[in-house]
């Protein structure tokens, strides 16, 4: 089968979130941020989607920054009741700080390619992940390595960031290009046409990753908790590689084993 393009295979658009409760004249699609390092790094990377404001009294200095902001630019901002938050937050793990912005703007396949490509660096893939603390952790993971971006893909449209994962990130998501697909065989196929070499987390494969020459540009593809990667993504992986180990245990959890790829990955960097 001939790969399609990236542009072809990012074409059909999945369908955004809409949290409940957009604030009073917002103009579009609106995400929850919560979490205080979430919000935080919201407002330090796109404080002009910032809509509305809300904290709780204990973050208050932490906060700070953004209630004078938020005055100066005529942005909505209140201290409340930790239950109002987490009305809001739909959750107790709101850490004081919670924010309405305008959705995230989602990049292209095509334009995480380029940008990998250009910097001869490293994304990610996630082949069916769909567990919020899992992935919340990757992404806090990727960031902290410098990777430029994540590929989240699905059988069927792939539904966006929980608010848990982008909590769980702790800011890591603001850092990272994050990208959809329908296909994600089919876009790892037509990123290693434009010289993307690919490489798949398997658990049983003979292939140490410790110590494995990883050419550049490159992309790591991590799978399912329980199945691992599917048949047709390890058919576009270059190489398959596995995080040796010395226990009673026969694998390491997707988000600890991602960690420790991306370390090995980017330390030759």
């Amino acid at each position: 089968m001939v790969a399609r393009s990236l542009r072809d295979v990012s074409r059909r658009r999945p369908r955004r979130d809409h949290p409940p409760g957009p604030p009073s004249g917002s103009q579009g699609p609106v995400e929850t941020v919560y979490g205080l390092r979430a919000g935080l790094a919201v407002f330090d990377r796109r404080r002009q989607d910032v809509e509305r404001i809300a904290f709780a009294r204990a973050a208050r200095a932490e906060v700070h920054p953004l209630v004078r902001w938020a005055a100066a630019q005529g942005v909505p901002c209140q201290e409340v009741p930790e239950g109002e938050l987490e009305r809001l937050a739909r959750s107790q793990q709101h850490e004081g700080l919670c924010i309405v912005a305008r959705s995230r703007r989602w990049s292209t396949p095509a334009e995480l390619a380029d940008a990998v490509g250009r910097s001869r660096g490293v994304a990610m893939a996630l082949d069916r992940v769909r567990n919020p603390y899992n992935v919340g952790a990757i992404l806090r993971s990727a960031a902290f390595f410098g990777v430029a971006g994540v590929l989240l893909g699905a059988p069927a449209p792939h539904p966006g960031l929980a608010t848990t994962a982008v909590r769980v990130a702790e800011g890591g998501v603001e850092r990272l290009a994050m990208a959809r697909t329908t296909d994600l065989a089919q876009t790892l196929a037509a990123m290693r046409a434009r010289g993307i070499h690919v490489f798949g987390a398997d658990g049983h494969a003979p292939t140490s990753a410790l110590g494995f020459a990883f050419a550049r540009p490159a992309l790591l593809v991590v799978g399912h908790e329980r199945e691992g990667l599917g048949d047709r993504i390890r058919a576009q992986c270059d190489a398959l590689v596995a995080i040796p180990g010395g226990g009673g245990v026969d694998s390491l959890n997707v988000a600890v084993a991602t960690g420790v790829l991306l370390a090995e990955l980017t330390r030759r960097r």
